[in-house]
C-alpha cells in the first residue's frame, strides 16, 4: 500500500460486512475520493496489523460500517478508537459511522450522528453516503487510480448493492460451529470451474448438510458474491415449478404458458439476471431427478446440492463428517449454556461421544435441555440410555432449527429406500461394535448371499447413501446413532435370533484366527476383535448360552493378555472358569484349559504362588480325564515346568520337561511341531543352568523339525533361530549368533510385516548382540526402531515397551550417556510397576539397572535402597536360593566395594556364591563370574593369595564356556593380570602359586617390562 499521500477515507468493517464496505468504497472513489480498504489494498505478503495501523493513521477520516458484527468484534475496536481519539469532539468529523444493519448503539456511539442505510434503496443510499462525506470537493474528470493495484476502476466490476441481491433463502440456525474449513472448500470448488460448477455436500442424515449449504449461501449473500441471485430449491418437491416461481417473484419474468415445464425453465435461464448466480438443490435423492432442470454450461451459474447419496462426474463431492469432539462440545455450550455444561463436564463430553458428534443429535438434545432448565445432564443421560432413539429428546425438531425431523425420522427416510436384502445387511451390521468392521465377517454372517451381490449392496446402496463409512481397505464402520436405528429394525425381524447366533460364531472363529496366526495378531486387529467379542457377549444372556459366554470371555481375556493388559484379562478368565465349572463340573477338560489360561496370566504377572496350584490342578484333571499319555497332559507338564524354571526350581522343572517331550514323541511322532516346542523349552532350561553343551543339540533339532514341517520362512522358524542365536551370544560366539539373528529378523519382516511386535523383539535381540560386542553405533538405531514399533503397535505402557526402554537405557549407560539413560530407566520401571505390580521380578530387574546407573555416577545413596528393594522382591517372589537373588547380592556387594564397605560386601558375595553352587553346575559361567568378583574384592583389600586362588578357579571355566571376546572373560583376565602386575612390581611373586596360568602371565609381564 503506497503511503505517498494521505487518503481521504479508511473504510473500517467486519469481514461479514465486506460487500457493504466494497459498495461504499466504490461509491466514494467513483465520486473522486481516495479510499483505503482492506479488501483492495492489503496485498499478500504484507503485515496485516501494520497495514491496518498505517491505514487508520494516514487517512483523513475513518468510515465505520456499523452492524452487530462490527460492534461485537475485538479487531475493529482499535480502528474506530484511533479516529475518535484524534477528534473526540467531532469537530473534524474524523469518524463517520454508516449503519447498514439493525444494531443497538450505546456508549460513545450514541453521541455520534450516523448515516442510516437500513431499508434504503440503492439510489437513496448512494446520495446519503456522498452527502455525509461532502466537503466541497469535486469529482475529477477521470476516475482516480485504484490504490495498490494497476489498472483503472473500470477494470473492476462494480460491487452489487447488498440489499439488492435477490434470494429466497430460508432462515438458518444461529448455532453454527465447526465448519469453517468446509465453507472455504465449497467456495473453492464452485469458483474453479470455467463452465457451470456443480458441487455436492454429501453425508448421512443429520450430519448437517442442509445447514452447511444454507450457512454458505447466507455468508455469500452478505458478502455480495452472487449478484445474479441465490435460489433455494427443495429437491424432494417439484424443482421446475420452484424455479419458475422464483423467476416470477424475484426477477419479474413470466415464462410463456404454451411451453412445457422443462422449456419454461430453459427460457428462465436465458433471461436470468446478470452476474454470478447460486442455485442450491437441497436433499437430492437422485441426480437424474434434477438433471433436466440444471442451468446451461455457463461459468456464472454455480450449483450446490445436498444429498445423502454420492454422485459421480460432473459433480464435485464434499463428504461431510461429524463434528470434532471440541466443536461438538462448543455446540452443546451454545445451546445449553457454559455453566450447565461446566457443572457436568465429564458427563457432557460422554454425551457428545454417545451421540457420535452428530449435529442433529446434538442440537435436538441441546434444545431439549435448554427448554428444561431444571433437568440435569446426568438425568437426561439416564433417560437416553433407557429409551435410546425413542427418548423424547430425539423425537421432534424444534422451531428455529434448519432440520425438520427428529433423528429416527431422518434415518427412516433412508431406510424406506432400501430393499429387503439391503435391510438384512444393515441388520447384521448393527450387531458389530462401534469399531472397524472387516467386510469378510459380514460376508460370513450372510453365507446365503452371493459375495458379489453383497459388494454391490455395500458400494451402491450403503456407501452411496452414506449409511456406512469406509475407513480402510476391507474395513467399514457405522455411526453410533445409525447402529442404534438399525438395531431397532433388526429386533423387529423374524430372523433376529439366527443373525445373532451367526454373528457370535463368526467373531469367535475370527478371534481364534487372530490369536493363532502370528501375521494377524497385531494389536490393532486384536483390539478390534475385543470390541466385537464384547458386543457378542451382550447377547449371550440366556441360560443355554452360558458356555458360549464362557468361550467369549476366554477369547476377550486372551486378546487382552496378548496386549499385556493383564488387569483387564484376569476377571474375565476368572468368570469364564466359574461358568465352566458350574456348567461342566470341576473335572472337565475345558475347566483344565481355563485353569491353564488363568495360571499363565498369573505367571506373567509374577504371581507364581497363585499360578502353581492352578497348573497342578489342570495337570491332575487332564491325567484323570484324558489319560497320562495324552498330548494335552504334555502341554500341562510344559506349563508347570516353565513356571518352575521361572522360579529357579530347575531340578523340579527338568523331569517335567523330559516327560512332556517323551509323551509328545510317542503320541505325535518325533517330527511334530509340538515336539520342536518341547525340545526348545528343555534347551532353554539347560541354557539357564549353563549346560550349553546339552542345550545346543536340542535347539538345533528343534529348528530342523520346524524347517521341515513348516518351511524355512515360517515365523516359528524365526523364533527357533533366535533361541539358538541367544545361546551363542551368551557363550560369546558372536560370529555364529549374528547371521542367525539377521535371518530371523528377515523372515519376520517378510512374513509379519516390518511393524509387527515380533519384529521389534528380533530387533531388540540383534541390538543386544551388538551391545555385547561394543558395536554401540549399530545397536542404537535397532533399539530405537524396536521401541517405536512397540509403542505404535502395543501402546506406550505395554510391558514389552518397558523392556525396550530398559535395553536402550542400558546401551546409553555403557556409553556413559547417563543423562539420556536415566529417564528411560525411570520410565521403564514406572511401566513395570503399573502393569506388572510393584513386586514383579521384572520390576526387581529394572530397580537393579537403575541402581547400577546411580552407582556408575557415584550416587551411592540413591543406588543402595534400589539394590536392597530389588533383592527383597527377588527373595520374596523367587525364593532365597534363586540365581537372580545371587545376582542381586553380587550387585549390592559391588556397591559396598565402591564405598569401601568391605565388611558389608564380603558376606553378600559369599552368600551369592553359595546359592549358585547349590543351584547351578560347578562350571556355570555366572558362578565363575561371581567368584571372579570375590577375587577382585580380595584384591582391593590386598588379600592377594586368596584373590589369586579364586581367579584360578574362575578363569578356566570362563575360558571353556565363553568365547575370548566375551565381556566376563575379558574382565576376569584383565583383573587377574592387574593383580599379578602389582605383585611383580612389589616383588611379591614368591607368594604366588606355581599354577601354569599364573606363571605364564607373569612371564609375559616380565618380558614386557624388560
Amino acid at each position: 500500500m503506497s503511503t505517498d499521500a494521505k487518503k481521504d477515507f479508511f473504510v473500517s468493517y467486519n469481514r461479514h460486512d465486506k460487500a457493504w464496505a466494497e459498495w461504499i468504497a466504490w461509491i466514494l472513489e467513483e465520486s473522486g475520493y481516495t479510499v483505503v480498504i482492506q479488501a483492495w489494498d492489503f496485498r499478500p505478503g504484507g503485515n496485516f496489523v501494520l497495514d491496518m495501523q498505517r491505514a487508520a493513521s494516514e487517512a483523513e477520516r475513518t468510515i465505520s460500517v456499523l452492524s452487530e458484527n462490527y460492534l461485537s468484534s475485538q479487531f475493529t475496536q482499535p480502528e474506530w478508537a484511533s479516529a475518535f481519539a484524534q477528534d473526540p469532539t467531532g469537530e473534524k468529523r474524523s469518524l463517520i459511522p454508516i449503519r447498514i444493519g439493525n444494531c443497538l448503539l450505546s456508549g460513545m456511539w450514541s453521541t455520534i450522528v450516523y448515516v442510516d442505510l437500513v431499508e434504503v434503496d440503492e439510489v437513496s443510499a448512494r446520495d446519503l453516503v456522498l452527502q455525509a462525506v461532502q466537503d466541497g470537493r469535486t469529482k475529477p474528470d477521470q476516475p482516480p487510480q485504484f490504490p495498490g493495484q494497476s489498472g483503472t476502476i473500470s477494470d473492476r466490476a462494480k460491487p452489487t448493492y447488498p440489499p439488492n441481491l435477490i434470494q429466497n433463502l430460508p432462515y438458518g440456525s444461529i448455532n453454527f460451529v465447526g465448519r469453517e474449513v468446509e465453507l472455504e472448500q465449497i467456495h473453492q470448488q464452485l469458483q474453479q470451474s470455467s463452465t457451470v460448477a456443480i458441487s455436492a455436500i454429501a453425508g448421512m442424515g443429520g450430519i448437517g448438510k442442509t445447514e452447511l449449504a444454507l450457512q454458505y449461501a447466507r455468508k455469500h449473500c452478505r458478502e455480495g458474491s452472487y449478484p445474479g441471485g441465490l435460489c433455494w430449491l427443495r429437491a424432494r418437491e417439484e424443482v421446475g415449478t420452484q424455479i419458475i416461481s422464483f423467476v416470477r417473484s424475484c426477477l419479474d419474468l413470466t415464462p410463456p404458458e404454451d411451453l412445457e415445464l422443462v422449456e419454461k425453465v430453459r427460457w428462465c435461464w436465458r433471461r436470468w439476471r446478470e452476474g454470478a448466480a447460486l442455485l442450491i438443490f437441497d436433499d437430492v435423492q437422485k441426480y437424474e431427478d434434477i438433471e433436466s432442470f440444471l442451468p446451461p454450461q455457463e461459468s456464472r451459474f454455480k450449483v450446490l446440492m445436498t444429498s445423502r447419496s454420492r454422485f459421480g462426474s460432473p459433480v464435485q463431492e464434499l463428504q461431510l463428517d461429524v463434528l470434532s469432539e471440541g466443536k461438538a462440545l462448543e455446540l452443546l455450550r451454545l445451546l445449553v449454556g457454559d455453566s450447565r455444561v461446566d457443572e457436568e463436564l465429564a458427563r457432557s463430553e460422554e454425551l457428545c461421544e454417545w451421540l457420535g458428534y452428530l449435529p442433529l443429535g446434538l442440537e435436538l438434545v441441546g434444545r431439549y435441555l435448554a427448554k428444561k432448565r431444571d433437568l440435569s445432564i446426568e438425568l437426561l443421560w439416564q433417560r437416553l440410555q433407557e429409551n435410546r432413539l425413542e427418548a423424547r429428546a430425539f423425537k421432534q425438531a424444534e422451531p428455529g432449527m434448519t432440520a425438520s425431523l427428529g433423528v429416527a425420522a431422518a434415518f427412516e427416510l433412508s431406510w424406506q429406500s432400501l430393499d429387503e436384502v439391503v435391510q438384512q445387511v444393515a441388520a447384521v451390521l448393527s450387531l458389530f461394535a462401534l469399531a472397524e468392521i472387516p467386510w469378510k465377517l459380514v460376508e460370513q454372517c450372510l453365507p446365503e448371499v452371493d459375495a458379489e451381490e453383497l459388494e454391490d449392496i455395500r458400494d451402491q446402496m450403503l456407501l452411496s447413501a452414506n449409511l456406512l463409512k469406509r475407513v480402510d481397505k476391507g474395513m467399514y464402520q457405522l455411526h453410533q446413532l445409525l447402529k442404534e436405528f438399525f438395531a431397532v429394525k433388526r429386533e423387529q425381524r423374524a430372523d433376529d435370533s439366527d443373525l445373532q447366533q451367526r454373528f457370535y460364531q463368526v467373531v469367535i472363529a475370527e478371534a481364534e484366527e487372530v490369536r493363532e496366526k502370528p501375521e494377524k495378531s497385531l494389536t490393532q486387529k486384536s483390539t478390534m476383535m475385543i470390541a466385537h467379542l464384547q458386543e457378542a457377549m451382550k447377547r449371550l444372556a440366556r441360560p443355554e448360552q452360558a458356555l458360549d459366554l464362557a468361550t467369549c470371555l476366554n477369547w476377550v481375556a486372551r486378546l487382552y493378555y496378548e496386549q499385556g493388559r493383564y488387569g483387564e484379562a484376569e476377571p474375565l478368565y476368572v468368570r469364564s472358569l466359574s461358568i465352566r465349572e458350574q456348567q461342566l463340573g470341576t473335572d472337565h477338560p475345558d475347566v483344565a484349559s481355563s485353569l491353564d489360561n488363568l495360571a499363565l496370566l498369573y505367571k506373567w504377572q509374577g504371581h507364581y504362588s497363585e499360578a502353581e496350584p492352578l497348573f497342578v490342578r489342570s495337570l491332575s484333571i487332564r491325567e484323570q480325564q484324558l489319560g497320562t499319555d495324552h498330548p494335552d497332559v504334555a502341554g500341562s507338564l510344559n506349563n508347570l515346568a516353565t513356571l518352575y524354571r521361572f522360579q529357579g526350581r530347575y531340578g523340579e522343572a527338568e523331569p517335567l520337561y523330559v516327560r512332556s517331550l517323551s509323551i509328545q514323541e510317542q503320541q505325535l511322532g518325533t517330527n511334530h511341531s509340538d515336539v520342536a516346542g518341547s525340545l526348545s523349552n528343555l534347551a532353554t532350561l539347560y541354557r539357564f543352568q549353563g549346560r550349553y553343551g546339552e542345550a545346543e543339540p536340542l535347539y538345533v533339532r528343534s529348528l530342523s523339525i520346524q524347517e521341515q514341517q513348516l518351511g524355512t520362512d515360517h515365523p516359528d522358524v524365526a523364533y527357533s533361530l533366535n533361541h539358538l542365536a541367544e545361546l551363542h551370544r551368551l557363550q560369546g560366539r558372536y560370529g555364529e549368533a549374528e547371521p542367525l539373528y539377521v535371518r530371523s529378523l528377515s523372515i519376520q519382516e517378510q512374513q509379519l510385516g516390518t511393524d509387527h511386535p515380533d519384529v521389534a523383539t528380533s530387533l531388540n535381540e540383534l541390538a543386544n548382540l551388538y551391545h555385547s560386542q561394543g558395536r554401540y553405533g549399530e545397536a542404537e538405531p535397532l533399539y530405537v526402531r524396536s521401541l517405536s514399533i512397540q509403542e505404535q503397535q502395543l501402546g506406550t505402557d505395554h510391558p514389552d515397551v518397558a523392556t525396550s526402554l530398559n535395553n536402550l537405557a542400558a546401551l546409553y549407560r555403557s556409553q556413559g550417556r547417563y543423562g539420556e539413560a536415566e529417564p528411560l530407566f525411570v520410565r521403564s520401571l514406572s511401566i513395570g510397576e503399573q502393569q506388572l505390580g510393584t513386586d514383579h521380578p521384572d520390576v526387581a530387574t529394572r530397580l537393579n539397572n537403575l541402581a547400577a546407573l546411580y552407582r556408575s555416577q557415584g550416587r551411592y545413596g540413591e543406588a543402595e535402597p534400589l539394590f536392597v528393594r530389588s533383592l527383597s522382591i527377588r527373595e520374596q517372589q523367587l525364593g532365597a536360593n534363586h540365581p537372580d537373588v545371587a545376582t542381586s547380592l553380587d550387585n549390592l556387594a559391588n556397591l559396598y566395594n565402591s564405598q569401601g564397605r568391605y565388611d558389608a560386601a564380603e558376606p553378600l558375595l559369599l552368600r551369592s556364591i553359595s546359592i549358585l553352587q547349590n543351584q547351578l553346575p560347578a562350571d556355570h559361567p555366572l558362578l565363575a563370574r561371581i567368584v571372579s568378583n570375590l577375587a577382585y574384592f580380595y584384591d582391593l583389600q590386598g588379600r592377594y593369595r586368596e584373590a589369586e586362588a579364586l581367579y584360578l578357579q574362575a578363569i578356566p571355566i570362563l575360558s571353556a564356556k565363553l568365547e575370548e571376546s566375551h565381556q566376563w572373560r575379558q574382565e576376569a583376565f584383565q583383573r587377574f593380570r592387574s593383580l599379578l602386575q602389582k605383585n611383580l612390581q612389589e616383588n611379591r611373586t614368591d607368594e604366588l602359586s606355581d599354577d601354569p596360568l599364573t606363571q605364564s602371565i607373569l612371564q609375559e609381564l616380565q618380558n614386557a617390562s624388560d
